[in-house]
Order: structure tokens, then sequence, then C-alpha cells
């Protein structure tokens, strides 16, 4: 096999099997040759770009030049090389994944050292905190990057997020354990207050931010709304409220619903997010927290850029709910979310359900 990696890359839509080109990648890598693998996955990225309907041995190699570089210890630096030419935000959430599931912080140091992508470099901060890390790099603790918009994420993990699961990475695969999702049931019937729906528009968007990827990438459906009441919401009228203020996704609801805890909704929340649903991958683990915690914010009705601190505070005092796989409206298969919210003073009732299937 010719070893010029555009030579390569110009015949790749022929082969009928990439084994041969993969197998080259790894025999030059092990060769400490990294460089040579660095230049293969950007003659493909030059060749397609982020062209998602590109011929499927341009994906293959492309994804296995990204794991070589960013799994193996020793090649970081020609991971970064790769990286920098990459304009898909995607993928550059997907190597900060990478990057922090195979090294330490010293010897990703590089990473933020180097004179290049300060969007990755955020998104593997928060990579490594998800993965309790504490991070001291200058850069991390420099006030420059803060009007990132993983600036408004803390640099250590809050009680409420606990020790979230996070990918498994190796150069063929990946394996990840989902956070077990069980509620105590909740029996009886109360008196529903009179209410009116209160749904904005951008509260809408931001109620569905963790389970968007769902809609927008794969076969999924969302319902998020919130509603008020003009007297408090009796913990035992909850369900009777699901029924009566015209949710599609609680339609013939007679069991189901049950108490959550705060922490086992952030999990939900960020599985959805950060894995994705059916058909796609979701947005990795940087951009996971932060769009569960935006969903977490809208749920609990804090005001807008209110600190993560301060949600987990009020989320904390918030009364919550499951009805996940309650209705005919969820598909039951293995991505149901069905979330109800009780504020404080038991005057606002947030909802967020979403479903999707394969």
């Amino acid at each position: 096999m010719d070893d010029d990696p555009r030579s390569i890359v110009a015949g790749l839509a022929e082969l009928g099997d990439v084994t041969a080109v993969l197998a080259l990648a790894e025999k030059r890598l092990r060769a400490d040759d990294a460089s040579f693998v660095a230049d293969l996955g950007i003659a493909v990225w030059r060749r397609y770009g982020g062209d998602t309907t590109a011929p499927w041995q341009y994906r293959s190699v492309f994804d296995r030049t990204l794991r070589l570089l960013a799994l193996t210890p020793g090649a970081i630096d020609q991971a970064v090389r790769l990286i920098s030419v990459v304009q898909d935000r995607h993928q550059v959430r997907y190597a900060a994944s990478l990057l922090a599931s195979a090294h330490n912080i010293a010897d990703l140091g590089v990473v933020f050292d180097a004179d290049g992508s300060e969007e990755l470099r955020a998104c593997l901060l928060q990579e490594l905190v998800l993965r309790g890390a504490d991070v001291h790099h200058p850069w991390a603790v420099s006030p420059h990057w803060r009007h990132h918009p993983l600036g408004w994420l803390p640099l250590s993990l809050t009680p409420i997020e606990g020790h979230p699961s996070r990918p498994r990475y190796h150069i063929g695969g990946e394996s990840q354990d989902l956070p077990a999702m069980a509620a105590e049931p909740v029996h009886g019937h109360g008196a529903v207050p009179r209410w009116q729906e209160t749904t904005a528009s951008d509260e809408a968007v931001s109620l569905s931010a963790a389970v968007d990827n769902w809609a927008e990438e794969s076969n999924g459906r969302i319902e998020a709304r919130t509603f008020a009441f003009d007297d408090d919401l009796p913990p035992d009228a909850v369900g009777d409220a699901l029924l009566s203020i015209d949710l599609e996704c609680t339609q013939g609801m007679t069991t189901g619903l049950g108490t959550y805890s705060p922490p086992q909704a952030w999990r939900q929340l960020f599985s959805a997010a950060s894995t994705g649903g059916a058909y796609n991958r979701g947005e990795f683990g940087a951009y996971g927290r932060l769009l569960a915690w935006r969903s977490v914010a809208a749920l609990v009705g804090a005001p807008h850029g209110a600190p993560v601190g301060d949600v987990e505070a009020l989320a904390r005092h918030c009364s919550w709910y499951s009805f996940a796989g309650s209705t005919a409206w969820f598909d039951r298969i293995a991505w149901d979310i069905g979330l109800a919210v009780v504020s404080p003073d038991r005057r606002r009732l947030a909802v967020l359900a979403a479903s999707d299937t394969d």
C-alpha cells in the first residue's frame, strides 16, 4: 500500500474494506510515527471536511486516526495537530472526551499550552472536571475565557452531580454505565387548584436543552411546559394536576408517578445530553454538563444567568417527580424522560417529557 497519506485518501472511496488502511496507521504509530497518523487524518478531513454524506470509508478512517492519537500515550501533540484543522464542534467535543478519558492532567498540559483551539481547551477542562480532576493550569483559572458558554460551569463537581458516569474508550469502541432511575411510587389524590399555562418560548427552549438532540438528530419528541396555580398544589394532587393541565404526555396516566431526587434528575438529563438518543451520540461530557444544568435551571425557575450554586440550592428546595414511561406517549424502549418539578411555594409546576425510539 502507498504510504503517502494523500494518495491513500484519494483511493479510499473505492475500497470495499479499510482494514489495511487502519492496520497501516496502527503500524506507523507503533513505530513512533504519530505524525504519519496525523497527516492521514488531516488528509481525510481536508478531502471531505464535515460532510455527513461522505463515503463511510472516510468517516471510518478519520475516526480511527483520531482515536489512535487521542488515546495513545506520547501522541497528544499530534492529536492536537489533527484537531487544529477540524472545524466541527462535534468532533472537537468528541476529541476532548477521548483525551480526558486516557491521560492525566500533567500529560494534557500540552493541550492548554498549545496555541490552538480555545474550544478544545474549554471542553477538555470540563471533561476533566467530570472525571473528578482538580485542574490548576493557569489557562483554566484565567478570566479571559469566562465569556465562553462553558465558563458558567464550576471547576469542581457539585453535590447534585455526584460522580457522573463517563465513557470508557478503546481503539475500536467504547462502553458506559447508564444510571439507574427508580422512583418511589406516589399514591393518593387531591384537589387541583385553578391553573394557567405560563410557558414562554425561550423558557421551553431552556427546559428542553438536555434532550433537544433527541429531536434534532434522532426520532425523539419533546413536551416542555410550565404552569402557575392560584393556590398551593398539595403533594397528593400532583398526579391529578398532571392529568388536568392538558399535557399530551400524561393523557391516560393511571400509574407510574413517583418521587425523584435532584441528583437522579440531573444524572438522567446529563445522560440524555451527553450520550444522545437512539441514532446520535449526544454532545459529550462538557456540553452535556452545560445542557443538563440549563434544563435544571429552567425546571426550578431560576433567574436567567443565576450561578450554578444558586440553581442547585433552589433545586434542593423543589419537589421532584418522575413519570417516565407512564403512558403510550412514551416509546418505552430505552430513552424516556418524564420530569415534573413543583416550586418551593408550590404555585409553579414545570414539566419536561421526552422520548426517542430506534
